[in-house]
């Protein structure tokens, strides 16, 4: 699977990493000590929906696009609150949206002064793009590397508080068993960082194998899984939903997602199937 950022952005999968990803970094601000954020496969920053890639695909329109000016019910307001404030700097009032924000531009625009953001793109085109998006912002770096060898030499970082987002393009095979590796191995060395990890969800089963049963094994405690579906997923050629794993999630934020989720689910509905999961990682049934 070939999930290039530029051609999905703004889609459903997207809503839900960036709500979540909002809200944890919503939390780490409710505390005054700085907090470090790394990005393992950052991809552009900002992206074009009238560019090529985003016109070709047009799946901002069943994602951003459908929750663009609909409310919903007070637990879902409120999970989607830090998101909405970053997506409506994209667009005047009346105004449709035209550029949507990748996740380290999420992240930079809810950062405070002294935060800092270590961003990894590998493709020389997008991180050249990704610093031009940045700036001169001095507490963002932009590093030309594999974000898994940043993983094993960014952590822990000297803020000793924090959030890793790791989210590869899926462009190579077995990446699903390359993320629990990584990342079981990169919590050996900081065990109190908070860590997602994003996932498609095409084949339950592979999910269910290459993903969840290692970290289950692992016997982690603090490790929330979340999903939204927008299908059911019975044909591996269509991407269903989309997930996260939470590894030492904010306190309330399990309690947040299983009472938000489930209308954005109806929300973003594209067939029968759809729902919304919140969960402690335990190992599948077969």
């Amino acid at each position: 699977m070939n999930y290039r950022h530029a051609f999905h952005a703004g889609n459903f999968a997207d809503v839900l990493k960036h709500v979540v990803l909002a809200r944890v970094v919503d939390y780490l601000n409710a505390k005054p000590a700085p907090w470090g954020y790394l990005d393992t496969h950052a991809g552009v920053g900002v992206y074009d929906l009238d560019g090529d890639e985003a016109r070709r695909t047009g799946e901002w329109r069943n994602g951003v696009g459908r929750l663009s000016g609909r409310r919903f019910g007070e637990a879902t307001e409120r999970l989607l609150a830090p998101w909405r404030s970053v997506v409506a700097e994209f667009s005047a009032p009346g105004e449709a949206l035209a550029r949507y924000p990748g996740s380290p531009e999420i992240v930079r625009r809810l950062a405070r002064d002294d935060d800092r953001l270590r961003l990894c793109e590998l493709h020389p085109a997008d991180r050249e793009s990704l610093a031009r998006a940045m700036g001169r912002d001095a507490r963002v770096k932009v590093v030309e590397i594999d974000g898994w060898t940043a993983l094993n030499a960014w952590l822990p970082p000297r803020e000793r508080r924090g959030l890793v987002l790791i989210d590869p393009p899926f462009e190579q095979p077995g990446e699903l068993g390359r993320m629990a590796e990584r990342f079981l191995a990169a919590r050996k060395v900081w065990p109190t960082g908070v860590y997602l990890l994003w996932y498609p969800i095409k084949d339950a089963r592979e999910t269910a194998t290459a993903l969840l049963r290692p970290l289950a094994a692992a016997g982690i405690d603090k490790l929330l899984r979340v999903e939204l579906l927008v299908r059911k997923p019975d044909d591996p050629r269509a991407l269903a939903g989309s997930g996260l794993i939470i590894a030492n999630p904010p306190w309330t934020l399990a309690d947040e997602l299983a009472a938000g989720l489930p209308e954005l689910a109806s929300a973003l509905k594209q067939g029968p199937g759809a729902r919304a999961v919140v969960e402690l990682v335990a190992a599948p049934q077969n």
